[in-house]
């Protein structure tokens, strides 16, 4: 039979594991912490709790998930780290509580967190998403789905990145990034849409004509004219609607309202 749980590893007997969970050598496992089915942690990796781990994930070394905070306000209490399924997290990467009572840091399914990133408190990240090696994300930043993330950058607390938007590497995310995007730069700028991602979204071919046309007169309307946000948004209001329109609509409106930290503009019209 083949030993699942390694004899070096150090499992606290108030932790839920399912029987098919594989736990490599010096992994340590703290109190209140569930791990679903074929789930496997790697060696080295430390997990606290309270945390939750879904189905089919994979942890590999060194990583630390559900540690405290990084954060002052942190007063010890009772906090979640919630993970979904079939994740693959590699080497090194960190993934802590949220701040507040009750609260939870929260990565959904099928996503990719390559080595050494950093998921800071009170983080939603959505499924599908990918995420470079070096990225550290601050407290309450949220992802949506099939984001892609490059590697070697920052994104600042609170900062919200769309769907199907991709950052270039070693940028630096200071204010929302547009769903559908492509973002990069220091400052960071809006520099066309991501046809790519678009393309492998799975839109039919009956759909793509209509879709990309009308990504494509918003992104004229949002990026390339001397129009205000709010002008630009009306502009919007007048495409052919469809759910990656509403969306994008919805995502900026929200962008601009107090305690968000706006979106991240384009680049600059080029003057005749």
């Amino acid at each position: 039979m083949k030993t699942l749980i390694h004899p070096t590893s150090v499992i606290h007997p108030g932790a839920e594991l399912h029987p098919t969970v594989q736990v490599g050598p010096y992994a340590v496992i703290g109190k209140q912490v569930k791990v679903g089915s074929e789930t496997i942690i790697g060696a080295h990796v430390v997990l606290e709790g309270p945390t939750e781990i879904g189905c089919n994930n994979q942890i590999f070394p060194g990583a630390a998930i559900g540690l405290e905070p990084q954060d002052l306000k942190y007063d010890g209490s009772l906090s979640w780290v919630k993970i979904g399924n079939n994740n693959r997290i590699r080497e090194y990467v960190t993934i802590n509580r949220a701040t507040g009572a009750g609260e939870a840091t929260v990565i959904g399914d099928n996503n990719l967190l390559m080595a050494y990133t950093h998921v800071a408190h009170n983080c939603a990240i959505a499924d599908s998403v990918v995420i470079a090696n070096s990225v550290a994300l601050a407290g309450h930043v949220h992802i949506e789905s099939r984001a892609t993330i490059g590697g070697v950058l920052g994104i600042h607390q609170f900062v919200h990145i769309g769907k199907l938007a991709m950052v270039g590497g070693m940028s630096r995310i200071d204010r929302d990034v547009p769903p559908y995007m492509l973002v990069e730069g220091s400052p960071s700028r809006v520099r066309s849409l991501n046809l790519v991602g678009l393309k492998r979204a799975g839109i039919s071919e009956l759909e793509q004509g209509l879709v990309f046309q009308t990504l494509k007169k918003a992104f004229r309307s949002l990026y390339r004219s001397n129009l205000t946000v709010s002008a630009a948004l009306e502009q919007l209001d007048l495409l052919p609607d469809n759910e990656y329109i509403q969306h994008l609509r919805q995502f900026l409106q929200l962008s601009q309202k107090s305690g968000r930290r706006g979106s991240i503009p384009g680049l600059r019209p080029r003057q005749n």
